[in-house]
């Protein structure tokens, strides 16, 4: 492995372990995620080899799909050593996501009173659920873009995208409905778990992400590496269905 390999390894490896505190207390309600709705039937590689020109979003609109599909670009690039979001069906998952108990918020407790600035410890303290929260911050953050460079966030450089992205992660745009660095944290921590999750789901097509950390999948057992600390597993990824990468 070269040693340009490894920084953004471990990089990755360290971004996907952290889950931030502005995540809204999601923490424990995007690790039900998963567990939250049956697999669909068919193999991972079937419902992992969906290609993002023929996808059909079946929540997001048109305007707010090509949002996802722009934003998450930036958020995992490919590059040499690995494939990005955009590879690895992130749009995809986060859309499908959207039709699950976690995406209609029905994980958590969702009857007022409301207190948003109660810290995370306290629970979700937001009147909207995921699919809300994406509708609206979508749409702020197009407004925000008009206003400040007359375009759509699509429509911006990507010089300047970066520059609106890393604005979101501030807060510093003002959103009427929510604050604007909730939803690039739930934005950011959707990206994660579609490049990690087990492409059953949608996302991390051909185990991409799996491939890009260096992770072994759900392989049956690893009894023979047990005693061989620090050497390097020589095998891919399998998956939960026994799709090998």
């Amino acid at each position: 492995m070269s040693q340009e390999k490894e920084p953004r390894r471990r990089f990755l490896r360290q971004m996907f372990a952290i889950v931030p505190a502005s995540g809204l207390a999601t923490g424990v309600a995007l690790t039900q995620t998963a567990c939250s709705k049956p697999p669909q039937t068919g193999s991972a590689n079937e419902l992992g080899a969906t290609s993002l020109g023929l996808y059909e979003p079946t929540y997001f609109t048109k305007e707010e799909y090509t949002f996802i599909e722009a934003a998450v670009d930036h958020l995992i690039p490919s590059d040499k050593f690995g494939a990005g979001a955009l590879e690895c069906d992130v749009p995809v998952f986060i859309d499908r996501q959207m039709e699950t108990p976690y995406g209609h918020g029905k994980l958590w407790y969702m009857q007022g009173p409301f207190h948003p600035d109660e810290s995370p410890d306290m629970g979700y303290q937001m009147n909207l659920n995921p699919r809300q929260i994406y509708r609206h911050g979508v749409a702020e953050t197009n407004t925000y873009c008009v206003k400040h460079h007359d375009k759509v966030f699509v429509d911006l450089s990507k010089g300047l995208q970066v520059e609106v992205l890393k604005a979101l992660d501030a807060g510093t745009p003002q959103f009427e409905s929510l604050p604007s660095r909730t939803f690039f944290s739930y934005l950011l921590a959707n990206t994660k778990e579609a490049y990690l999750a087990d492409p059953i789901y949608g996302g991390n097509k051909n185990m991409g992400g799996w491939k890009m950390i260096g992770f072994p999948g759900a392989r049956a057992d690893f009894i023979d590496w047990i005693d061989k600390p620090n050497v390097n597993y020589p095998y891919g990824p399998v998956s939960i269905s026994g799709m090998r990468g």
